[in-house]
């Protein structure tokens, strides 16, 4: 714990004493603009105007990295700004306080960056296979500029669609997150996968991953490193996993033709959702082994696709068990004829 005066902090993580979660408390957000709600019509779009964001930490221009990002060529491709209502801040030192000696909170030290696509009009389902390459080629970038700071044990990349899925300005872009904390569903997820690797010395996901390639029924489509499929105890109806078939646990560490092959799993799922479910909300996310310079090889790394089919209700809220409406196995073979 930091002896020295505590310092003001706009963000701070507060831990929930019953179920040792935490939360963040970022009051800043509260000011973003939010696109999908009816203002002004002529307000314009904060990223298509790039210059009115804080300076990029990365600009391409047709698949390659622009030596002159500072300056914003006018032919950019994708851009990576720290956003101007972080979740989490930048800082040299971890606060950790309490109060009243129960509640525990720290100061939320991170990094939040957007990863801007210039089209304003084509959302990821409408680009090319070569320009979702790339914007896998900066999620790895990103990732590997960040693993090694101080601070960074996760790091959350996520792309949020449409007014349902908590996205604030329309124009297309995905975004970066790191904390020094690991999310609830990682650290479960992780922990069951090393009880079930210790048990039989073999992966769960990769298990999960050759049964589906067996049985067939559950996938959406598939290539020479990847396959997308409904899992067979979907969170929400369409929902559709995106893994590696060879055991992979970390992100970073994925190669020029396992980027082009999960960019066109992108493209053709992506479309499917778009074609096929009428354009829906959506939130995509990836889950990797963490940053926190431990060994999690028993570990396997995956995208989730969740379309937003259904609204949760106090039930699922309060009980986390999900209701669906559509099988898994309709799902995936009404995803396929698209």
């Amino acid at each position: 714990m930091d002896k020295k005066k505590n310092v003001k902090f706009p963000s701070e993580l507060r831990m929930d004493l019953v179920s040792q979660d935490w939360v963040i408390v970022a009051t800043e957000r509260a000011k973003k603009p939010d696109d999908f709600k009816k203002l002004k019509k002529t307000r314009k779009c904060p990223f298509c105007d790039i210059k009115t964001q804080n300076v990029p930490v990365l600009v391409m221009v047709g698949g390659k990295t622009s030596p002159k990002y500072r300056e914003i060529p006018k032919d950019w491709t994708v851009a990576v700004v720290p956003n101007k209502y972080p979740a989490l801040i930048p800082y040299f030192r971890l606060q950790e306080r309490q109060e009243g000696g129960l509640y525990k909170k720290m100061n939320a030290v991170g990094f939040h960056e957007v990863i801007i696509t210039r089209d304003h009009k084509k959302q990821l389902a409408d680009l090319t296979v070569k320009r979702i390459k790339e914007v896998i080629d900066v999620f790895q970038i990103r990732y590997l500029d960040m693993k090694d700071k101080k601070f960074v044990n996760h790091i959350s990349i996520f792309h949020n669609h449409g007014p349902l899925s908590g996205a604030s300005v329309v124009h297309p872009h995905s975004q970066m997150i790191t904390t020094v904390l690991l999310d609830v569903d990682l650290k479960n997820a992780l922990s069951k996968a090393r009880k079930y690797y210790k048990k039989k010395r073999r992966c769960l996901y990769c298990d999960m991953t050759k049964h589906e390639l067996k049985v067939k029924k559950r996938i959406v489509f598939e290539n020479k490193n990847f396959v997308a499929l409904c899992p067979f105890a979907s969170k929400t109806s369409f929902q559709v996993a995106v893994t590696p078939k060879k055991h992979l646990s970390y992100f970073e560490d994925i190669t020029n033709q396992e980027k082009k092959d999960l960019a066109e799993v992108f493209k053709k799922v992506l479309f499917k959702i778009k074609k096929g479910l009428s354009n829906p909300s959506y939130n995509f996310y990836l889950h990797t082994a963490p940053a926190d310079n431990k060994k999690h090889d028993y570990y396997h790394w995956h995208f989730t696709i969740l379309p937003k089919m259904e609204d949760w209700s106090g039930f699922e809220i309060g009980t986390r068990l999900e209701i669906i409406t559509t099988k898994p196995e309709q799902a995936a073979k009404y995803l396929r004829k698209i």
